[in-house]
């Protein structure tokens, strides 16, 4: 398992996390999913094997919520 912090900052609000943990929580290989909108963070544990750090970022973006790189 790998542990990644992701910054965000169209995230505003614990309706955007909700949405954030809803949407890559259903990610095969995806453990948890956590997030602060006040730091505008997301941190995902997820197992690398089963999916790419790309799809999660892809599926925030599709969300909405870009990732800052």
């Amino acid at each position: 398992m790998e542990r990644v912090t992701l910054v965000a900052p169209d995230i505003s609000c614990d309706h955007c996390i909700a949405s954030i943990k809803k949407a890559v929580g259903v990610l095969e290989g995806v453990r948890e999913v956590e997030g602060d909108p006040d730091t505008k963070r997301v941190v995902v544990d997820y197992d690398p094997a089963r999916t790419q750090l790309a799809r999660i970022e892809a599926v925030m973006e599709e969300e909405g919520y870009p990732v800052q790189k």
